[in-house]
């Protein structure tokens, strides 16, 4: 499957944005979907993942209460929503798909899209 994120931007602190990410091919429907971040020097963190059936969730700590992960599996499209955005957010979101896991959160990702860049300016 290949992604492709897009939807990052510049916003001021306490603001919103919409990320989204473009799936191609037919199945994924079985792929869990989740987004990640990767900060200036510091490591790549799970940000929010949700369950291929759109059922299940799980979120980072930092992030909880104020994003919300969803996927469209009709629109091969999965979302996160992102509020009262803090310049700690600022990060480039990556989207990324993997399946078969029975561990929740899944602990590895076997495809990536290239990220899009979120600015949060104080």
């Amino acid at each position: 499957v290949q992604l492709q994120a897009f939807g990052g931007g510049l916003v001021l602190a306490g603001g919103f944005l919409r990320l989204s990410c473009a799936a191609s091919g037919p199945t994924f429907a079985s792929y869990h979907m989740a987004w990640f971040r990767q900060a200036p020097g510091k490591e790549r963190e799970l940000v929010a993942v949700i369950s291929d059936g759109g059922i299940t969730t799980h979120y980072v700590r930092s992030v909880q209460n104020r994003f919300t992960i969803s996927r469209t599996n009709h629109l091969n499209t999965a979302n996160l929503e992102m509020n009262s955005l803090k310049p700690d957010d600022t990060a480039v979101y990556y989207c990324a798909a993997t399946e078969g896991w029975s561990r929740w959160p899944p602990p590895r990702y076997t495809y990536w899209g290239r990220g899009t860049l979120v600015t949060v300016s104080s």
